[in-house]
């Protein structure tokens, strides 16, 4: 418990427990950079309104000696590789910096699909079947189709932005596929054709869901980076008892998978089945992305979701101060 003469000094502002700036990591050198330097730059005009903000690139997969732990909190707007899979949040767990979003271990967790779809089965949430297999162990095209069919989606286990992904419907078309893989862990699933849906989950409460609907029918890289070759519905067209649904799996998802402050949630929904396909813990974060899509339908524009995506670790950031002046 605070003592009263140390309350006293935080009124009088003599003791500062709120981080002096927020430094916002952005870019990286992984496939994902261009996508990090748009987030990076969006979120950090839309923090500036409230926040004395810096813009730090990143042009290599190290943590800059610049931060001050003790006068400044990190938003990392790095996606995939780095900034998404736990390496960076562990470099900043070390280096005693507080930091916006999930801690390194559910950032790493939730980079690899095969293990989140592993949790999503646990909780009784559906998913498509499924193998995983190593780059350099690339299974024959007439086994995967025994067990999973012709009708195939395969991508990377650790990589977003749909980097990598492929559709085949026959056997020829999945062999070449798969005669160009070489390395990596990948992951082969069946084709569910379906509605695509993804739900934002701000501090453990899951926000508006939003459809997404590709002119091509995949939404793929070039989909989701093209403009106008995709339209967005939110919030998407539901029962109210399915959209509860989603809403109540994507929070049992963000626990489950030991998620904090915030995440994105991917679902395709087949007629009345759904099937989870993938948590983002680090998703675009322009005025347009998918999340503040999923905010506005709660009430929040970009500049509101911006304070709250970032208010869980000032508050973890003032509670360590307090604690420290208290010791």
């Amino acid at each position: 418990m605070m003592c009263l003469a140390m309350w006293n000094l935080l009124k009088k502002g003599k003791i500062v427990a709120n981080p002096e700036s927020i430094v916002i990591l952005y870019g990286g050198v992984g496939s994902e950079r261009e996508v990090s330097l748009v987030s990076g730059e969006s979120i950090g005009k839309a923090l500036a309104v409230n926040f004395e903000v810096e813009l730090v690139r990143l042009d290599a997969d190290a943590l800059p000696d610049s931060i001050n732990a003790q006068r400044s909190i990190v938003f990392p707007a790095l996606h995939g590789a780095f900034g998404e899979d736990g390496r960076l949040q562990e470099l900043l767990e070390a280096a005693g910096i507080v930091y916006c979003g999930s801690a390194s271990v559910a950032s790493k967790l939730c980079m690899a699909k095969d293990l989140t779809k592993m949790i999503a089965r646990e909780q009784g949430i559906g998913v498509p079947e499924a193998m995983v297999f190593d780059g350099t162990d690339v299974p024959r095209a007439d086994a995967v189709i025994e067990t999973l069919g012709s009708s195939l989606v395969i991508k990377p286990t650790d990589q977003g932005s749909s980097v990598g992904l492929y559709f085949t419907e026959h056997r020829s078309a999945l062999g070449v596929t798969l005669s160009q893989i070489h390395s990596g862990n990948w992951l082969i699933e069946q084709r569910i054709r379906g509605r695509e849906l993804t739900v934002g989950v701000l501090k453990g409460t899951a926000m508006g869901v939003v459809e997404i609907v590709s002119s091509s029918g995949v939404y793929d890289y070039t989909a989701k980076y093209t403009a106008g070759s995709t339209e967005y519905r939110y919030p998407a067209k539901l029962e109210p008892e399915l959209e509860a649904l989603i809403k109540a799996q994507a929070e049992v998802l963000f626990d489950a998978c030991g998620c904090r402050d915030f995440a994105r949630i991917d679902f395709l929904l087949d007629g009345a089945q759904l099937y989870f396909l993938e948590i983002n813990t680090l998703p675009g974060l322009t005025a347009t992305s998918l999340l503040p899509k999923s905010a506005y339908c709660a009430g929040l524009d970009f500049e509101s979701l911006a304070r709250e995506l970032v208010a869980p670790a000032i508050e973890r950031f003032a509670a360590r101060r307090i604690k420290g002046f208290g010791e």
